[in-house]
């Protein structure tokens, strides 16, 4: 059985003052490539994932839907993420 899964991650700081874009592709357990929107582009980490992250880099299009997923998908979600973080408030216990 072989498995294909995408992965798309939003990490929060400070609530939406640095907001990061993360999209990993796995197949069966093992992570092909990777999008950060820190780096912003695509990195392979197989040799059919180095291929893959090529293809994608070149496409104009695709990647400036990757760039602006910030807004479009972590910002614009933000709410519905919020209730679920842990926001860390001085010491501990305090």
């Amino acid at each position: 059985v072989f498995q294909r899964m995408a992965s798309f991650e939003c990490h929060f700081t400070n609530g939406t003052e640095k907001v990061r874009y993360v999209q990993r592709q796995i197949y069966n357990r093992q992570q092909d490539a990777m999008f950060d929107s820190d780096v912003g582009h695509f990195v392979g980490f197989t040799p059919y994932g180095e291929c893959t992250a090529k293809r994608w880099n070149s496409d104009p299009v695709f990647m400036e839907r990757r760039r602006t997923a910030v807004d479009w998908y972590c910002r614009h979600n933000f709410e519905l993420y919020a209730p679920f973080s842990v926001e860390r408030r001085g010491e501990r216990g305090a």
